[in-house]
């Protein structure tokens, strides 16, 4: 089976296991796991936040994102393509009370000039917004990712409306990888930041969100009453370590499989892709002839496999467990269309 339905899909490497059965482990709701408290030093060392704390997903993550910077009855802006508002089944409603006003932006991606007059609060009758929620990179957006420009001006919107910022960076290591840009860079741009493991870098489980010591203080509270306390998970934490420590470089890997097809694909009348918009691992391509379940039905009897991203649509993901062979099967296979 080639498996191209998303970069969460990889198994831990022989490798990772070692470390896994490795790590030296603790009651990490005790506050004792030593593996778990060395990642969350590292990784918020790296990208300039005062601390942070190890979850099971990222859609935890993003949600205690949310829940330490706003109160009940307060609303967030975002993207309409944004996975918070799309995949996280309206969480931010039910866990934190607040609402979503979503902007139509480009490729996932917001700016100041389409947040013009959505922040309210003037007025009784009105809702607070509160946080400006951004996603690096997009995920229905193709795997978009933002430049230093376009966070710095958002960053300064954020700041002249009073506004918090959290940054969804699910695949924010593609987007360091695709832009260049440093880790510590995107501490200085938001007030939280959710990161994740398991997605490129290819741990099994885990995220973490990132922020001061008096958030993080207040998310662990939330997160063992989410149900997110978890005890010797040193060993899930040693195996995201490994996945930063040896798995980041190969997302360069990924990024180019992902332009080597879209090339192939590009030539093909009976699709259409945007060749421009493709920075990253994520790659999205409309059928022309048939619809998205049709094509992807054919591709499974290849076993190969997608997913659809909307009737015409069909998303590929790749990750560092697509092997050169698999790579050579799956563009015969678009050739032999």
């Amino acid at each position: 089976m080639i498996d191209l339905r998303s970069d969460t899909v990889t198994k831990p490497t022989p490798l990772m296991l070692k470390a896994m059965m490795e790590a030296p482990v603790g009651d990490d709701v005790f506050n004792e796991d030593p593996s778990v408290q060395a990642l969350e030093k590292r990784v918020s060392t790296l990208f300039g936040m005062d601390a942070g704390l190890f979850v099971p997903s990222g859609t935890m993550s993003n949600q205690l994102g949310i829940k330490v910077l706003t109160e009940p009855g307060d609303e967030l802006l975002i993207d309409e393509k944004g996975h918070i508002y799309n995949y996280e089944t309206a969480g931010v409603g039910v866990l934190s009370g607040v609402q979503i006003q979503t902007i139509a932006g480009e490729r996932g991606k917001l700016n100041p000039d389409l947040l013009a007059n959505t922040v309210r609060g003037a007025f009784d009758w009105e809702p607070k917004t509160k946080v400006l929620c951004l996603e690096n990179t997009t995920n229905k957006g193709g795997g978009a990712c933002y430049s230093k420009v376009e966070l710095i001006a958002l960053k300064k919107f954020a700041d002249d409306h009073n506004l918090m910022v959290h940054l969804d960076g699910a695949r924010i290591w593609n987007a360091m990888i695709a832009t260049g840009i440093e880790a510590s860079f995107f501490g200085n741009i938001a007030d939280t930041i959710s990161v994740c493991f398991s997605k490129g870098l290819g741990a099994p489980v885990g995220s973490m969100l990132l922020s001061t010591k008096e958030r993080i203080a207040k998310a662990r509270r939330f997160r063992k009453m989410w149900g997110g306390g978890m005890r010797q998970v040193g060993i899930l934490a040693a195996a995201a370590d490994h996945a930063l420590t040896h798995h980041y470089e190969l997302l360069k890997t990924d990024h180019e499989r992902a332009r080597q097809l879209a090339e192939v694909i590009n030539s093909k009348e009976q699709f259409s892709v945007d060749l421009d918009s493709l920075e990253t691992n994520i790659l999205l391509f409309d059928t022309k002839e048939e619809s998205a379940m049709e094509f992807i039905e054919k591709m499974s009897a290849h076993d190969i496999h997608m997913i659809p991203f909307g009737p015409n649509t069909v998303r590929i993901t790749f990750h560092f467990q697509i092997s050169e062979a698999e790579m050579d099967v799956i563009m015969q296979a678009f050739n032999a269309l």
